[in-house]
């Protein structure tokens, strides 16, 4: 018996082509939330470190307040680092899923 090739089961919309489209989308769906997830504990840790730390709160280096640093310095370097990793990841299961439906 021949198989038949996954592009074929996704043209047709067939239960296979199914299984492999959630798939696709669990893996882009767990990829999203992992980023989110990062995001929201990075943007939450500032709040909890400045009323952990009162010090924090009123500390300036070279006459600039931490907190407004923190949020100039390292937030927008570490989401532009996570959005550039998401669209890695991203494409890396696009291509193994493209990879997937050529091969067969």
């Amino acid at each position: 018996m021949r198989s038949r090739p996954v592009a074929r089961e996704l043209d047709e919309q067939t239960g296979l082509g199914d299984v492999y489209l959630a798939g696709l989308m669990r893996a882009q769906l767990r990829l999203s939330v992992a980023v989110l997830a990062l995001m929201v504990v990075g943007l939450t840790a500032l709040p909890v470190v400045l009323s952990l730390v009162p010090a924090t709160r009123t500390l300036t280096i070279a006459g600039l307040p931490f907190p407004w640093l923190v949020l100039g310095i390292l937030v927008y370097p570490t989401a532009w680092f996570l959005a550039w990793w998401y669209t890695r990841q991203a494409e890396r299961i696009e291509q193994d899923f493209v990879d997937v439906v050529e091969s067969s």
